[in-house]
């Protein structure tokens, strides 16, 4: 299904939002959200192009830029992530986003105003009502280039 959804280029992810703290720069890692911001967050916003409701059980994904990783995770989701029929949703804060080349390294890439997401895996239930029952549906190898990100 992974391949599809990059052959077709529908992408599910809109936009990413970094910020980087005092404590990322010694860490390496940085908490990740999808749609709100805290400190130490990388944003995403995940967006559905379906007619259906999804529901994103699990998520890992290598991001970068130029084929090279700068961020890192592997996320199971407390309370599973709901994203309505052609609509978006915020995930709350994923944490121990590993940034792969180090903090210092990661804030060059930031005046690109650009990420890759180079594997995305998600597990997915797809037809869900309110978050529950669904088809389980491994997304595997989702690609998406040029996601605007500040």
């Amino acid at each position: 299904i992974g391949d599809i959804i990059n052959a077709l280029g529908i992408g599910l992810v809109q936009n990413i939002s970094a910020i980087i703290t005092l404590d990322s720069l010694v860490t390496n890692l940085i908490e990740q959200v999808f749609r709100y911001t805290y400190q130490r967050v990388l944003l995403i916003i995940a967006k559905n192009p379906l007619i259906i409701e999804l529901t994103l059980d699990r998520v890992s994904s290598l991001a970068g830029v130029n084929n090279t990783v700068y961020a890192s995770f592997d996320h199971t989701f407390d309370h599973p992530v709901v994203v309505p029929p052609l609509g978006k949703a915020d995930s709350g804060t994923i944490d121990n986003v590993l940034l792969v080349q180090g903090a210092i390294n990661s804030l060059d890439i930031i005046p690109l105003g650009k990420l890759d997401l180079l594997e995305v895996n998600i597990s997915v239930r797809a037809g869900t009502i309110d978050g529950f029952g669904g088809i389980p549906i491994p997304i595997d190898g989702l690609k998406q280039n040029d996601v605007p990100t500040t």
